[in-house]
């Protein structure tokens, strides 16, 4: 399946106190960018918000209104006390989409000390990656294969299944 899909839009969420204060150049968010561009997918807006679950939610509810496309965060999945990115994701989740997460967990033997979430707000496909930027672009390349159509689905449940599974039947 190819990941070049030009029509998928994406708004990277650096979530970062040190970024929002200008004491921390936002690398991750740049290399987010970078590599949706070597995937051929627009990046429609790139944001930065303050670490903490109330800031995370604002920032997504603003991001996916009436938004089609994916939503990717680097920042705030770890441990530290100010690392709230998947409880702000949560409370804004329509629903969850745990594959997402656990794959991206399983690029590096750091992932399993990602805290990161991933589901759905309405037609947006919301991922939390790592603050680092090298976790972030493994993060995302996990799974880029399977991004596109998800986002598809998220309007257009007629899309046929890759390859042709699912359409019927039973499904072993």
């Amino acid at each position: 399946m190819s990941t070049h899909d030009p029509e998928m839009a994406v708004k990277v969420l650096t979530v970062s106190d040190g970024v929002v204060h200008g004491v921390r150049e936002d690398r991750s968010g740049a290399a987010l960018v970078s590599l949706c561009d070597e995937h051929g997918w627009q990046v429609a807006e790139t944001a930065v918000t303050a670490d903490g679950a109330d800031e995370v939610a604002g920032a997504l509810c603003r991001l996916a209104e009436g938004f089609h496309g994916l939503i990717v965060t680097t920042g705030g999945t770890g441990f530290g006390p100010r690392d709230l990115t998947p409880e702000g994701t949560l409370a804004v989740l329509d629903r969850q989409a745990p594959g997402l997460a656990e794959a991206m967990r399983l690029v590096n033997p750091l992932g399993r000390l990602s805290r990161g979430v991933a589901g759905t707000r309405g037609s947006a496909l919301i991922l939390n990656t790592p603050g680092s930027a090298r976790g972030c672009v493994e993060c995302l390349e996990a799974v880029a294969d399977v991004v596109p159509h998800a986002v598809r689905l998220l309007v257009d449940n007629a899309d046929p299944h890759p390859s042709g599974e699912g359409t019927g039947g039973h499904h072993g």
